[in-house]
């Protein structure tokens, strides 16, 4: 087997005690931290990474649970009352627009899967700074560089998910 299949082999079944003290140190960490090298490797080069100037990664902690609304001030029948909201993206796509607005002069390549506790999320979002020479050297990197605002028109791959692009036989006709 090769190096990314062994990786991918150990990813299924984790270490418990490793994982334990590693989820500690994150709940520590601030909401966006920006991370050296990827947890996951397999899965990083999958989505594209490369280890060059100009791509980063970021490892975004979202709380679990139904998102919920301020509570709001004065009268309102209780109907009006709900605060539970039910949004149109996933986890991992809103995880994506916080790490854009961290760095707010980089454009999101993809997203993956970090880990998961009771309380939070982890996903760690690989990032293109758009005006790095490596960067728009790369006829690739520079397509992603040139497309601002991707995440908040759902052109990654969890946005593309979420609109429904990754059934099977979208778009072609039924008879």
């Amino acid at each position: 087997m090769a190096l990314y299949k062994y990786l991918q082999k150990a990813w299924k079944n984790p270490d418990s005690a490793v994982w334990k003290d590693r989820l500690i140190k994150w709940r520590a960490e601030s909401n966006a931290t920006r991370i050296d090298h990827p947890t996951r490797l397999d899965r990083a080069h999958a989505l594209g990474y490369k280890a060059k100037q100009g791509v980063f990664l970021v490892r975004v902690r979202l709380k679990r649970g139904s998102r919920r609304r301020e509570q709001v001030q004065g009268g309102r029948r209780s109907a009006a009352m709900s605060m539970r909201l039910d949004l149109g993206s996933s986890y991992q796509v809103v995880a994506e627009q916080r790490a854009v607005k961290a760095y707010p002069n980089c454009e999101v390549l993809n997203s993956y899967f970090a880990a998961k506790d009771g309380n939070h999320y982890w996903y760690e979002v690989i990032l293109v700074d758009r005006t790095h020479p490596s960067v728009l050297a790369s006829k690739q990197l520079r397509q992603v560089a040139q497309h601002k605002g991707r995440v908040f028109r759902g052109l990654t791959k969890a946005g593309k998910k979420s609109r429904g692009f990754r059934r099977k036989g979208f778009g072609t006709e039924q008879r």
